[in-house]
């Protein structure tokens, strides 16, 4: 799983003129899933999300999770994250998965991320054509790949 998380003041996603998900203080996270991501990766990757520290403290220093801040969530799919450039310039996704193993994934992602912040996270539609709107606070914008866990 490859997430682009970022620290935002707000954040929507609108489906068809219709708002899917809304977020005010937290983390907006863009999520791609390839057929190597199994539930260990779901798992991993969603304490990773809730807990990182990436808010600041009275201090102004990055040292409060969203978790931490009883901020929001909002995810959304996103299969272009697993796009190779390697060869041309036309962008190949054969590296994300098919909505079959996807869809399952993402779903479990979801369970994840709510059972560990402990609320109801917000979401867009998958496979829809999303109009995703954000404010990135700082910016702060971080990269984290399940199968390069540095």
């Amino acid at each position: 799983m490859r997430a682009v998380i970022q620290r935002v003041s707000e954040a929507s996603v609108t489906v068809d003129g219709v708002v899917t998900g809304r977020i005010g203080q937290g983390l907006m996270v863009l999520l791609g899933i390839e057929d190597a991501d199994s539930q260990e990766d779901t798992q991993w990757l969603s304490s990773k999300i809730v807990n990182l520290r990436i808010f600041n403290d009275d201090a102004g220093v990055m040292n409060v999770s969203v978790k931490d801040m009883h901020a929001d969530i909002l995810l959304v799919s996103q299969f272009t994250l697993h796009a190779s450039t390697k060869k041309g310039n036309r962008p190949s996704y054969i590296r994300a998965s098919k909505p079959d193993v996807a869809i399952p994934l993402y779903e479990k992602m979801i369970a994840q991320l709510e059972q560990d912040l402990g609320t109801t996270i917000q979401r867009g539609i998958f496979g829809a054509d999303m109009k995703v709107a954000l404010v990135n606070d700082g910016p702060v914008t971080i990269i984290i790949d399940t199968h390069q866990r540095e």
